[in-house]
């Protein structure tokens, strides 16, 4: 089965000499396409500087990492952006979105930054609608933030976060910012998406929120502590 995500023996090291801290100590973690995966672990455990990583936001130590089976552990920041925009979608607890900006034109700006594919600005509109549409916004693809709640403003960002097609959806605490209800509407939306193809890697601080993946890794002082399959059907 094709593999999205092979880290081997991941390292990051902040501070030098006797400051030298491991963020991350040796990671090496697997995840094939079309899997939701978990991440969760306390506080300084390395899951945030895990997830930068494999989101491209930063670079290891030492160690590889292997994305979409592209060696991207020692690509430049520019290079990092481009493969950012280009496979991975992004779903963050606050949102992230424009403010006096409309959903549909949140949506729209992967597609501005998008180098490769050449589309028109119809185009764009087009395919920003359609996964707006597939998100439940319909009729509200015209407001402006503020004038969502934060449950439609998520389904924004997700929507944001689908636009170009990614091979990889991160997601950081989706639901950490939203009242019960919404959480359990978004967490229904990652699984929609999920059994339609989608490979999801989510952290998460909240065991019940984990439970709805395939399996969870747990970190533990930079290490991988545990895998634990939450009894979801693999596919």
């Amino acid at each position: 089965m094709h593999v999205i995500i092979e880290t081997k023996n991941l390292t990051k090291i902040y501070g030098m000499g006797d400051a030298r801290v491991a963020a991350l100590d040796g990671v090496s973690i697997r995840v094939h396409e079309g899997e939701f995966v978990a991440i969760m672990g306390p506080s300084g455990s390395g899951k945030s500087t895990l997830m930068n990583i494999l989101g491209c936001l930063s670079r290891p130590t030492s160690g590889e990492y292997f994305l979409d089976e592209e060696d991207v552990s020692g690509l430049d920041k520019v290079e990092l952006a481009a493969i950012r925009n280009k496979k991975i979608g992004y779903i963050f607890q606050s949102y992230n979105l424009l403010s006096r900006t409309t959903a549909l034109d949140n949506v729209i700006l992967p597609l501005q930054y998008d180098r490769v594919t050449e589309r028109s600005a119809e185009e764009r509109i087009v395919l920003a609608e359609k996964v707006l549409k597939m998100v439940g916004l319909d009729d509200r693809m015209h407001h402006q933030p503020q004038e969502l709640s934060g449950g439609q403003q998520q389904r924004v960002a997700i929507a944001r976060a689908l636009v170009n097609n990614p091979v990889l959806i991160m997601a950081d605490e989706p639901t950490g910012n939203l009242d019960s209800k919404s959480g359990e509407e978004i967490m229904q939306l990652l699984h929609d998406l999920h059994g339609e193809g989608a490979t999801i890697v989510m952290v998460t601080h909240s065991s019940e929120i984990a439970a709805h993946t395939q399996r969870t890794i747990h970190l533990r002082d930079g290490k991988l502590d545990k895998v634990v399959s939450n009894g979801k059907k693999e596919e």
